[in-house]
């Protein structure tokens, strides 16, 4: 029999969906047994967001600083796995709160020790730094990572970001306008998250791990978009300065995430266009250096 436990955290629900269809292939499986561990807040964040809530969770988010959260049951502890796929949101070019701190509390060190891992990013576009993070959070857990799948929003970064908003702060799922395209990561690509299930039973079963990322990627379970990976950067390096700032304002820590909030605006809507044409400009003369990037981050 092999144990196999699923972890996440989902707001919307979207990740909940895909990990569902993920696991879907074995999880009526006899020989494998699925349990499913959603991790709990002392605290919960608020859904959907307000603009509040939402801009005060950027400094912990992103300086992965844990909050507290609720003991899984004695059931899923003393259990050992043979695997584990772990699904996070990325907030703030980070691991979400929820998830780095469950895999920063004594409850993740008895659970991943040793253990191999999946990871499963539910993101809007932006995720490269986040998982280049999230491998830190694992080593330090001693745990093994053998795969990664990552789904995002495919539509063009300034529409994914007018339909996110709408999503976050009405909870809707829905074409904002009627004109817009659905938020998140598209119904289709859900569903047919079930192929990705295929191949992890084939290796559990087979007990080999060792080619599971690469048999992922020649089902698209990763793709790399250049641009989207410069901004990544540029992006972590000015988080970095604001939410160091930020933190330490604690009698003022509103007023400035409010002027975090302008920056962003004038990041998204004014810098990044800038960004995108300097990105083409300078493409022919940095592709081998963009190559090899692209082969690096679609591995573990």
């Amino acid at each position: 029999m092999k144990n196999v436990l699923v972890v996440h955290y989902s707001q919307s629900g979207q990740l909940t969906e895909i990990l569902d269809n993920i696991t879907l292939p074995f999880s009526s499986e006899d020989e494998i047994n699925v349990t499913h561990y959603t991790i709990e807040m002392e605290k919960e964040f608020p859904f959907p967001w307000n603009k509040s809530a939402f801009f005060d969770a950027f400094p912990e988010s992103f300086l992965q600083i844990p909050s507290e959260i609720k003991a899984p049951s004695n059931a899923i502890l003393e259990k050992k796995y043979d695997l584990i796929i772990l699904g996070y949101q990325v907030w703030y070019l980070s691991p979400s709160i929820p998830v780095n701190s469950f895999l920063k509390s004594s409850f993740a060190k008895q659970l991943f020790q040793d253990t191999p891992v999946i990871t499963v990013i539910g993101a809007r576009n932006m995720w490269v730094k986040a998982q280049e993070k999230m491998k830190v959070l694992l080593s330090d857990l001693g745990a093994k990572l053998v795969g990664n799948i990552a789904l995002v929003d495919r539509n063009i970064n300034h529409v994914s970001v007018v339909t996110i908003v709408h999503w976050m702060f009405t909870g809707e799922k829905t074409k904002y306008l009627g004109i817009f395209p659905k938020p998140g990561v598209s119904e289709s690509e859900i569903k047919n998250a079930s192929k990705f299930g295929n191949v992890i039973q084939q290796a559990l079963k087979n007990n080999n791990f060792l080619t599971l990322q690469e048999d992922l990627l020649k089902l698209d379970a990763v793709e790399i978009r250049a641009f989207l990976v410069e901004m990544d950067k540029k992006a972590n390096k000015m988080f970095k300065i604001w939410s160091n700032f930020i933190i330490n304002k604690k009698k003022s820590r509103e007023s400035w995430l409010k002027v975090f909030n302008v920056y962003l605006w004038v990041a998204i809507w004014l810098i990044s266009p800038i960004v995108f044409i300097l990105h083409l400009l300078k493409y022919p003369f940095i592709a081998n250096k963009i190559a090899k990037e692209k082969n690096l981050y679609k591995k573990i």
